[in-house]
Formats: C-alpha cells, structure tokens, sequence
C-alpha cells in the first residue's frame, strides 16, 4: 500500500487532476495541472520544486566511511573531499551494475548515499570487517529537488544566503523557515538545480517558505512526467527503463556493465579493490561490451510523412515513452531504443539506445521503429552525443 511523502499534504492540495504514480512506495505527482507542459517550461525558463523523497537515503559513519564506499562504489572514493558529492554507479561481483546515485561526504566520517533501489543489505554486506554504522534513513529524511535558471535565487531567497560560491556537485548545510537542512548541488534535469535534504517533521515548512521565496520567480511544483522529458533531454539514465538492476535480471541480456551505459568515464581501476572489479577489467581486456548506450535524433520529416500516408497530421506523443522499440541497421534488427520522446527546447525527437559497439560513433544513421495506426514503420535515427542538451548554467 502506498502512502504519502512527508511533503504529500502540500503536494495533494495543488494536485488538481489527482494524478498520481507508485514510486517506492510513495504517491508521485505525474502531474499537478491539466498537463506538465507548463511544469517543464518552469524547470526550463523559472524553478520548480519536485518531490524526490521516494529515493533511498543511507547515513553511514564510522572510521571507515571511505574504505566502504571504495570497496563498493566504480570511482576513487579517496577523493571524495567533505562537502562533494559523487555521482557512481556500482556493481555486483561480475560487474554488472546493481544502481546508480550519489555518495555525499557530509564530514570526515559521515556520508549520505542515495539510490533507486534498497541498499542497506548490500552495504551491511561490504561492510564486513570494517568500522561503520549503517543507517536507512529513508522515511526521516525528505528531499525536494529544486531545478530551474532562478533555482539559485529562490534558494537564496528561502534562506537569505547566498549559493553563488557553491560549485557543481558540492553540498553544503543551511536554514530554511528554522529547519536545519542540507543542500547539494545536484539534479536530475541537466539544469541550474539544486536538492534539498530535509528533516522529516520540517519538510511543510520549508515547502511554504520556498514558495513563498518563489512567487517572485513563478514556481511551480513538477511531476514525474516533466522530469522524464528533462532527463531525456540530459541523456541521463533511469533504473528499470535504460537498464535492469542486476539484482533484478531474469537472463543475461538484462544485465548492463558501466562501460555499456556511457558510465565508463566513472571507472577508475587505479584504486583500490572494488566489487565487479577483475570482471570490468577482463571486459576491457576483450575489447570492451558488445552492446553500448547511445543517444538518437530521429527525422522528423520522415515520422510525417508515416502520418501523411494514413491522411492524418503528425503526432507525437509529449510523454517520454518507456517501451522498448526495435532499432535497426543493415536490413535487421540490431538494438532497442529504451526511452524516446519530443523536446521542446530542442524541437528535435530523441531517443536512448541500446545497440552493437560497432554503431556507437557519432553520425552513424540508424532506423527506429514508429507505428502510426497499428502499421509499423521505420524513421531514420541518428547517433548524437550526450547529452542532447547541454547547459552552461548548471555548472556555473
């Protein structure tokens, strides 16, 4: 049974459609209004606030805080300084990735890790022999992430101090509405943003003190729906969608390794001994996986003419689509796009893609699969970058 997030009281009473998803056991918004157009349009051109308590949150401590996250975590976790945050995935022993999501060093001895799935088994596990104390504090701590160009001054704003000294992927404590809470310069959209680590019992406080701040700034709440687009647009992943968690595969083809999830820049081998470690480096020896993620720009003109040829206007859909759909190349069937939608900012299709290492550089032409009345077709697909878009401002 679902329940709410601490913020749900506030959440529900702008909700008007009553839209809501399961995530983790919580309720999400999907939406607040009619459509989340106008709630991406915030995170783009104002600030948003989304509520991303649903996320698994570990506090650990002790003398060896570091040693685990080594022995756990793909990167360097010795240079993981107080006050920075590490976005990681990590592994399992053959090196297939299990989740991906930060690791905060709040003091010498003190980290605060999130992630999709739960972790606590695995971290108690990795922790054998060593001196730390692991805690799930998942239900104590809320979290809102707050996106947007006027992110920064709404935040500032709330707590009447400045954040322009606080550098990309840095976290810092503050005070908001009399509730002591911790801030991290972290999201999930690709834009200026930053989350907000919350006490539980302080979480409508600071909820009414950042609207308050945010009139000025046209603030909205965002839903899942707007986010998905706005992460698409980052060509940022997502946990049972562009992957399966190995925890979770039923066969081999479910299991991804980092380097098939354009993660490999966030393997360090020089470190010390780390879980999926010898199978990463056996993969690399053979050359590297067989299959890799890559990004899409789908031609336009050739989903109207699908259209055209049924007598209809082109269509499509403002919802990022999660269902895996045949990629194809030399006459067959090669991949499979595992997220594909419509960017408004870019006015460009896009789509994540799984496919053979042989059609990952950039500007190789693919086709994808678009049904158009329950007749199948293919549209021309191009290897981009990632990610699709890529702001200045959310380092700055």
């Amino acid at each position: 049974m679902s329940v709410g997030t601490p913020f749900h009281p506030k959440a529900a009473a702008l909700n008007r459609k009553m839209q809501w998803r399961e995530w983790a056991g919580y309720w999400a918004s999907s939406a607040y209004a009619d459509f989340h157009d106008i709630e991406y349009n915030a995170i783009r051109e104002a600030a948003a606030v989304i509520d991303v308590s649903p996320l698994y949150k570990y506090r650990i401590t002790g003398p060896d805080v570091i040693r685990l996250a080594d022995r756990v975590i793909t990167r360097d976790a010795t240079k993981l300084k107080v006050g920075q945050v590490f976005y990681t995935p990590w592994c399992d022993e053959h090196g297939k990735v299990l989740d991906d999501g930060t690791v905060q060093r709040v003091g010498e001895q003190e980290l605060r890790w999130t992630a999709a799935d739960p972790q606590f088994r695995w971290l108690t596990q990795n922790a054998a022999g060593l001196d730390v104390q692991i805690e799930d504090v998942s239900e104590a701590i809320a979290a809102l992430s707050l996106q947007g160009p006027f992110s920064r001054a709404v935040l500032e704003a709330a707590s009447g101090e400045s954040f322009a000294d606080l550098a990309y992927f840095r976290r810092r404590a503050t005070t908001i509405a009399g509730v002591e809470i911790d801030v991290s310069r972290t999201g999930y959209t690709g834009d200026l943003g930053y989350e907000l680590w919350i006490p539980a019992d302080g979480a409508p406080s600071v909820w009414d003190a950042l609207f308050a701040a945010g009139k000025a700034y046209a603030i909205r709440p965002a839903g899942i729906w707007a986010l998905d687009v706005t992460r698409l647009e980052a060509g940022l992943i997502m946990a049972e969608v562009d992957y399966t968690s190995a925890r979770h595969a039923l066969n081999p083809d479910q299991n991804y390794s980092p380097f098939e999830l354009s993660l490999g820049k966030l393997v360090t081998f020089d470190k010390a001994d780390f879980v999926g470690r010898r199978a990463l480096l056996a993969e690399q020896a053979s050359g590297g996986p067989a299959r890799r993620l890559v990004g899409l720009m789908l031609d336009w003109y050739e989903i109207e003419a699908l259209y055209d040829a049924h007598g209809l206007a082109p269509a499509i859909s403002p919802w990022v689509d999660r269902s895996q759909t045949p990629v194809f190349a030399d006459g067959r069937q090669i991949g499979r796009a595992t997220s594909h939608g419509w960017s408004p900012i870019l006015k460009q299709a896009l789509a994540l893609a799984l496919v053979p290492a042989r059609y990952e550089p950039v500007g190789t032409k693919l086709q994808m699969e678009w049904t158009v009345e329950g007749r199948r077709g293919r549209v021309t697909a191009v290897v981009k970058p990632l990610p699709f878009l890529d702001l200045e401002r959310k380092r700055k």
